[in-house]
């Protein structure tokens, strides 16, 4: 399907006035404006990002006794156990609190369950062995909001509960000494799209206030967490506006001159140099999917231990073990689509289904998440991918949705199909028996008839500004690259570069890529199209298209001599 371009309206008075109030050109004054940052006041603040425009962590409902809870637990030497995720969220956030609790002088240890052979969420049976060891005191990270049986099974052992998480809750939250979460209704803490790290690092900074560190202790201290926050954040696809573009833009700064050894191996095997900072895009696409491995593929401990260690020798080991795990994950995931695709070929998705399930005997719960959003983007419509596992009778998995469809809100319309369920707008997760995987079926499908229209189905081009060639340059680009940090919520400007002429025939390199130098009035502009060398023939010298293009940050050019950004053509269309 051919995609909608929706072509923005840019009001050049305005844009010119913002531009000279910021001293900008006129291209990233345009992107600001579409954004919502229309004075010079708001986008000053936005482009900032200013560590003291953090809301004071306090404002979370229950965060008083949490963070006194924790203190006196540090000051008694209470075993302490973190509950978590095996996502890279969840791991980052244990890390966080792992930190804090120890350089507080406290103890703790830490449980994360086996995606594989526990799945999501908090366990009534680790709740009973942290009792027989001793343990006064959990502290869940990115989970807990709906582990009310076992918060409940917590208080009856004698042990209190801080559930620190960002999911959305179910109306009765658990019965714990503090839940720190800020889409609980009667928060009203003004961010609402913390993570879990995000909601973790809130933690660890009332506690650092509560135990009456000097300013300048605590100043330095959280500092040093924001590279973990900024990887946790980017990995859960939060947004990366209000409090989380603070926390992701000083924390990935921070990355160029990581010192943890656990850190600076991971940053090594995914191919960056000492020095250079990653963006968000590249710590979503070679970071994260080298930690979330560890979790999809074996035991997300191997992250904990990757973050602990003191000895490099061994960090470089762990992440050597990571970047493997990541190797076979993508193989599998290979796997699964390609067995997907020859099903869609046989029988082709059609216009009556707005959403699809997919399901099969033995596909790797591990990867089955990464699958469907692979496929929601393909397709352009909610997914769910499901394992089953014959032994058992039981399907478990994941879906993916698109901006128009509220998943939670869906599977919520049909609780007793599960065993189990939770998540949120764009992604949830589903337990449930394989006899009712056709049922599952049926009903998202009619749930999704009864809340998409048509034109939700359709893939889009949404420019965020027009654009000519001549006004590319280092500088006006070089401003374009200070609204990052982009990812969702604040994604890569895409701006429309119309009726452009192809001035040369395309070079193919490596035999997928394309570079295409375009040319308007008189001036050249050479592209990048990555994984398009198929399309080459549609890109002829002298053929007229419009140019949907990006710009990308490109350290590796700018170290041989070139600019330092890349120019991305990201879609194009014929223009005679």
């Amino acid at each position: 399907m051919s995609p909608r371009w929706l072509i923005p309206e840019a009001e050049e008075g305005a844009v010119r006035s913002l531009g000279r109030a910021l001293e900008i050109q006129d291209p990233a004054a345009r992107v600001l404006l579409r954004r919502g940052h229309a004075t010079p006041e708001a986008a000053r603040r936005f482009l900032d990002a200013s560590l003291s425009d953090l809301h004071d962590p306090f404002l979370l409902r229950d965060m008083h006794a949490a963070a006194e809870r924790l203190c006196g637990a540090i000051a008694r030497r209470e075993p302490i156990l973190l509950y978590g995720d095996y996502d890279a969220d969840g791991t980052t956030s244990i890390m966080l609190v792992k930190k804090a609790i120890e350089a507080a002088g406290g103890v703790s240890s830490h449980h994360i369950p086996s995606r594989l052979r526990d799945g999501y969420g908090m366990r009534s049976g680790v709740v009973e062995q942290a009792a027989a060891a001793g343990v006064k005191l959990i502290v869940s990270v990115d989970t807990g909001i709906r582990a009310n049986a076992e918060v409940r099974r917590a208080s009856e052992l004698g042990i209190d509960v801080v559930v620190t998480d960002h999911h959305l809750p179910e109306e009765e939250l658990p019965p714990a000494l503090a839940v720190l979460n800020p889409k609980r209704p009667d928060c009203s803490y003004p961010d609402k799209n913390l993570c879990g790290a995000g909601v973790a690092f809130k933690l660890v900074s009332a506690l650092t206030q509560t135990l009456g560190w000097e300013e300048g202790r605590r100043s330095r201290f959280l500092g040093s967490l924001l590279k973990l926050v900024a990887i946790g954040t980017v990995a859960d696809v939060a947004p990366l506006t209000g409090e989380n573009r603070i926390l992701v833009k000083h924390g990935l700064e921070g990355l160029r001159a990581a010192r943890n050894p656990g850190l600076r191996a991971l940053l090594e095997v995914a191919g960056f140099r000492e020095g250079e900072a990653p963006t968000a895009p590249q710590v979503a696409f070679r970071i994260a999917p080298r930690l979330n491995a560890a979790g999809r593929m074996a035991d997300a401990g191997d992250v904990i231990e990757l973050f602990s260690t003191t000895d490099p020798a061994r960090a470089r080991e762990l992440a050597a073990l990571l970047h493997g795990l990541n190797q076979e994950r993508q193989k599998t995931e290979s796997e699964m689509l390609e067995r997907i695709y020859q099903e869609c070929c046989e029988r082709p998705v059609t216009s009556g289904e707005k959403a699809l399930v997919f399901s099969g005997a033995g596909w790797h719960r591990g990867v089955v998440g990464i699958v469907a959003s692979r496929l929601a983007e393909r397709y352009h419509r909610p997914v769910f991918v499901l394992g089953e596992d014959p032994a058992t009778g039981v399907a478990q998995g994941s879906g993916r949705s698109i901006a128009q469809f509220h998943l939670l809100a869906a599977l919520e319309s049909m609780p007793e199909v599960f065993t189990e369920f939770g998540g949120h707008r764009q992604a949830a997760g589903v337990t449930l028996r394989v006899e009712r995987v056709a049922e599952f079926r049926e009903r998202l499908n009619e749930h999704a008839q009864a809340v998409l229209r048509e034109e939700d189905l359709e893939p889009v081009v949404e420019l965020d500004a027009l654009l000519a060639v001549k006004e590319v340059s280092d500088v006006s680009v070089g401003e374009i690259m200070k609204l990052a940090p982009f990812g969702f919520g604040n994604p890569t400007p895409l701006f429309g570069l119309m009726g452009v002429r192809v001035a040369s025939r395309p070079r193919v390199l490596k035999e997928r890529h394309l570079r295409v130098a375009l040319e308007q009035e008189g001036r050249i502009l050479t592209v990048m199209a990555w994984n398009a060398a198929d399309r080459a023939s549609q890109l002829t010298e002298g053929s007229g298209i419009d140019a949907a293009v990006s710009f990308e940050s490109d350290p590796g050019a700018q170290s041989r001599g070139y600019a330092p950004w890349t120019a991305t053509l990201k879609h194009f269309r014929p223009n005679a």
